[in-house]
C-alpha cells in the first residue's frame, strides 16, 4: 500500500506480523520495528522474506524512503537526511505508530542516525546495523584489498571517489560480492529484485553531494534513547572501525555494542541465528547499560 504523508508525498509500506495479540486475559500490544533499507535509490525487498523471523517480537513495518523503490519519487531537492529523517516521524504520525524501534542498515543506517540525533526523544529504540557516521572511504579500501587484493580496492577507491555508469557496473559484479561472507543461493535473483525499481539519478545525486560532506560523528551525543550498534569484521563498505566511531560518541549508558567474526555487511545475512538473536533480545528486553 502507499501511505500519504502530510506534504503529499506516498510511500510504499508493508507490514508483516500482529500489532495486538491475546495474552491471556488481555490483548497485548507488540513493539513496531521500522525497517530502514540500505542504498540508496534501492527498496525493502531486500528484508524480505528473512525479517519475518521478528513478527514474533514486533509487527515489522516495511516502506521504501522518499524518492526510492516504490514511493514517490519527487524531486531532487528532497532527497536529503534531513527529509529521510523527517519521514520516519511522518510516516508513524500517518500510521498512528507511537515509541518505534527504528532499525536501519547500512545508508538506512545513516537515516537512522539522522533521524535520532534530529528527533532524540521520538523513538523507544534505535537499531544501527552495518552502517557509519562519517563518509570515509580510506577505511573501507584495507578491507577492500584483504577480502579481493589490490585491484578490487582500486576498484572500490575509483567507484566511491567519482562513481559513474561503468565503474558502477563493474562494482556490482566485482565489489558487491565481497560484501558477505555466506552468498545467498538466490543472490543474483535477490538482486534483480533490489534493482527493479532502482533510481540512479537519486544514487548519483546522493553520491556526488551530501554523501562527500556527510558527517555526524559530532551530533551522536544529542542520542537520548537505547542504541544497538551491529558490526562485521568482514564488512568492506561500512567497517568495523566506522561503528567503533559511532559508539564512542554515543553516551556510554545508552549504547550496546556487537561484533561478529566471520561476517560481513548486514549482520543478520551472514549470521542470521546470531544476529535475530541480538535483535530480538535487544527488543524485548529492558535497557542494559553497557559497552562490549
Amino acid at each position: 500500500m502507499r501511505v500519504a504523508l502530510g506534504d503529499g508525498c506516498r510511500l510504499f509500506v508493508d507490514v508483516e506480523g500482529l500489532g495486538l495479540v491475546p495474552d491471556h486475559n488481555t490483548m497485548r500490544e507488540r513493539p513496531v520495528m521500522l525497517t530502514l533499507h540500505g542504498g540508496p535509490g534501492f527498496d525493502h525487498s531486500s528484508f524480505k522474506p528473512a525479517f519475518g523471523e521478528l513478527n514474533d517480537v514486533a509487527q515489522v513495518v516495511y516502506y521504501d524512503h522518499r524518492g526510492q523503490g516504490r514511493s514517490d519519487r519527487r524531486g531532487a531537492s528532497e532527497w536529503n537526511l534531513a527529509q529521510w529523517a523527517d519521514d520516519i516521524v511522518a510516516l508513524c504520525d500517518v500510521l498512528g505508530i507511537i515509541d518505534p524501534v527504528v532499525y536501519g542498515v547500512s545508508f538506512g543506517g545513516m537515516v537512522a542516525l539522522q533521524y535520532a540525533v534530529r528527533h532524540p526523544q521520538h523513538p523507544s529504540k534505535v537499531i544501527l546495523d552495518s552502517t557509519t557516521a562519517v563518509n570515509d572511504i580510506e577505511i573501507m579500501l584495507p578491507v577492500f584489498e584483504r577480502l579481493g587484493g589490490a585491484e578490487i580496492a582500486n576498484l572500490a577507491h575509483d567507484f566511491w571517489n567519482g562513481p559513474t555508469p561503468e565503474l558502477m557496473a563493474r562494482y556490482l559484479n566485482e565489489c558487491m560480492p565481497l560484501y558477505n561472507r555466506m552468498q545467498r543461493p538466490d543472490a543474483k535473483a535477490a538482486q534483480a529484485r533490489t534493482l527493479e525499481t532502482a533510481n540512479w539519478e537519486l544514487f548519483d545525486h546522493w553520491s556526488n553531494g551530501e554523501e562527500t560532506k556527510y558527517d555526524l560523528t559530532g551530533e551522536l551525543h544529542r542520542i537520548e534513547r537505547p542504541v544497538l550498534v551491529l558490526a562485521g569484521e568482514d564488512d568492506p563498505v561500512c567497517p568495523m572501525v566506522g561503528s567503533e566511531r559511532i559508539v564512542d560518541g554515543i553516551p556510554n549508558d545508552l549504547c550496546t555494542f556487537q561484533r561478529f567474526d566471520d561476517c560481513g555487511h548486514g549482520v543478520w545475512r551472514d549470521q542470521p541465528t546470531a544476529g535475530f538473536a541480538a535483535i530480538r533480545q535487544f527488543i524485548a528486553e529492558d535497557h542494559k547499560e553497557m559497552k562490549s
